[in-house]
């Protein structure tokens, strides 16, 4: 089972073989994810809102991305693993984005870090990339900058902004990305992109047409249920029957039906 690189990656662009990424964040949810045979497993900062709590990404701590990272590069074995760089340990300084990122390689096991921008940060993906880290792109909707956004909206409608996009992809792959996360944006611009850059895209509400998608496990699963975007589908509702099982296990302990003998020593 030869583990998935960089390289792989970039022949299944060449290919036309569409690339698998879901997100983990504890040691049995990437085994899960490693055996149904999935490219990317990526630790993203969405474990602050369907793991931690939170309402947003921009609480998750370096701390945090250490420890969740650590536990997925426990269970897997075939997939590369990709961390998310967690709001401010990139954008203070180059020094201190490398350091951020050299954390989460050498310490926490990944194989890749992911943070998010255009323009801004393309000094800083070009200093940990000299380093000798690879570093995927994401562009789009960047959930760290909501406050700047205005919210979780499409972006790209506009030409000038859809223009703007397409060239900090270009420049994004220029800077030494191995690939490039479009979330939330229309999908004639995210096929735009993906035929203008020579490394994957990996949409999220972005259409059919980039090189492989991503969605995050627990929407996937049913977990997640306090929000649903327009690009989820959920394939099972793992919420639902876990509850149901938590019920019966209520149920049997109030009325005295467990523990039987079945499950006592004697």
């Amino acid at each position: 089972m030869a583990q998935v690189t960089t390289v792989a990656l970039k022949k299944m662009k060449a290919s036309g073989e569409p690339i698998t990424m879901l997100t983990a964040y504890d040691f049995p949810f990437a085994q899960m994810v490693d055996e149904a045979g999935v490219d990317i497993v990526l630790v993203g900062d969405s474990l602050g809102m369907v793991v931690l709590g939170y309402d947003s990404t921009l609480p998750v701590t370096q701390g945090d991305m250490l420890r969740h990272t650590a536990a997925v590069a426990r269970g897997v074995e075939r997939a590369m693993v990709v961390a998310d760089m967690p709001f401010m340990t990139y954008q203070i300084s180059p020094e201190q984005a490398l350091e951020n990122a050299g954390q989460l390689v050498k310490e926490a096991g990944a194989q890749a870090v992911k943070l998010e921008g255009g323009d801004p940060v393309l000094g800083t993906i070009r200093k940990i990339v000299d380093a000798g880290i690879p570093v995927m792109g994401h562009l789009g909707l960047t959930p760290q900058s909501i406050h700047q956004l205005g919210g979780y909206r499409v972006q790209g409608r506009e030409k000038k902004a859809a223009e703007r996009l397409k060239g900090e992809a270009c420049a994004l792959e220029s800077a030494g990305c191995f690939s490039i996360v479009l979330e939330a944006i229309p999908s004639w611009l995210a096929k735009e992109v993906t035929e203008s850059v020579s490394v994957p895209t990996i949409g999220i509400g972005a259409g059919p047409h980039c090189d492989g998608q991503v969605l995050v496990l627990h929407d996937v699963l049913g977990i997640f249920q306090e929000f649903k975007p327009k690009f989820v589908k959920r394939y099972t509702n793992l919420r639902e029957g876990a509850v149901r099982a938590l019920k019966e296990f209520v149920k049997e302990v109030r009325e005295g039906e467990f523990p039987t003998a079945e499950y006592s020593y004697e």
